[in-house]
């Protein structure tokens, strides 16, 4: 029987939990420290009997087998490359980092020490999102993405948001997930980015940005935007466009109604795809109706975390190519870093 995989999980903020409580429901798995900078509150009793280690070294003395590192951004680098230099596998949540030039130090780490990266994309591992992609791709390019994730935050969720303001602005930090979604539907490379941003209340410092907005040009003549924005102020009205369409029609998500942005579940969930076509016959009417198509038995988030860490043990066990996966990282992670650059300097970035 093959053993289990030894991990140390550092961060324990919202993701760092699903991840924990991931490796706690698979026998592939076996936790042997937790670590978080401030002490963890209200852990779930499932992750109560595991170690609580004082800092992240103590997890790396360990000789952990793979290391979760669901910190806030600007660690990630630090962590990630420490991890694989001391023989560990590294998960890291997105954004791989805080910079490129960081994220390609965290790549070439992970090709130098031979160990396995992967990035916390948790949509690649969602089949509904997979199924909106393929639709996407029949109808072939040039596209139109209009896509966005704004949340409407207060209380200890808001707290959440501030904190991660301190690091990373609401484009970047979601924003990944998105472009990685365009560049999976459009094989063409990403040429030219715009972005725009506003520092919505007083609550936060000025050089802060809490709502977003960026466009972006690709090769084959794509383009897309993406929306991003966190608060108590943010708008609850189309919170969720997810939208592809070209010549020949468009793909959408359809979110079911009263759906709420404070519900991570809603972050990941479809409840529909609508595949609309374009094509007319000889009196002008289409040729075809929509079609619908349910995901109603789709993975919460949760279960998805689930699958993504699954991933990641197979990746390990059969030695899987995570060449392109982490490039794609690297990719995406410019895309939104240029659009915060473009934004905070109101100029167009090339890439």
């Amino acid at each position: 029987m093959t053993e289990p995989l030894t991990v140390f999980v550092a961060g324990l903020g919202q993701m760092g939990r699903s991840h924990a409580l991931a490796y706690h429901a698979d026998p592939g798995f076996r936790i042997v420290g937790l670590h978080n900078r401030s002490p963890a509150k209200d852990l779930p009793e499932a992750l109560r009997s595991y170690p609580m280690l004082d800092s992240f070294e103590a997890g790396l003395v360990l000789k952990p087998d793979l290391v979760c590192v669901a910190t806030y951004t600007n660690s990630h680098a630090d962590y990630a490359i420490r991890a694989m230099e001391a023989g560990a596998h590294v998960f890291v949540e997105k954004p791989l980092a805080a910079t490129v030039a960081d994220a390609r130090r965290i790549v070439d780490a992970a090709r130098r020490t031979n160990r396995k990266l992967v990035v916390g994309y948790v949509l690649r591992h969602h089949p509904s999102w997979e199924l909106f992609i393929a639709k996407a791709r029949e109808l072939g390019p040039p596209y139109v993405f209009r896509l966005n994730l704004n949340q409407q935050s207060a209380g200890a969720a808001w707290e959440i948001h501030k904190r991660l303001l301190e690091t990373t602005s609401p484009v970047v930090d979601c924003g990944v997930h998105y472009i990685d979604v365009m560049c999976q539907i459009t094989d063409a490379a990403p040429v030219e980015v715009r972005g725009m941003g506003v520092r919505l209340g007083h609550e936060i410092a000025e050089t802060q940005v809490n709502y977003g907005h960026l466009q972006v040009l690709f090769a084959d003549g794509s383009v897309g935007w993406y929306e991003a924005g966190w608060g108590p102020m943010i708008s609850e009205t189309a919170f969720f466009v997810k939208d592809v369409m070209s010549p020949k029609g468009a793909v959408s998500i359809v979110m079911d109604e009263g759906a709420s942005s404070a519900d991570i579940g809603t972050h990941t969930k479809t409840a529909r795809i609508r595949v609309h076509h374009a094509a007319t016959g000889a009196d002008g009417a289409f040729a075809r109706g929509d079609e619908w198509v349910s995901t109603a038995d789709e993975p919460d988030h949760q279960a998805l975390c689930e699958r993504e860490q699954r991933f990641v043990l197979d990746a390990i066990r059969q030695d899987h190519d995570l060449a392109r996966h982490n490039e794609d990282a690297v990719r995406s992670l410019a895309v939104v870093l240029a659009a915060d650059e473009s934004m905070r300097e109101g100029r167009i970035v090339r890439l």
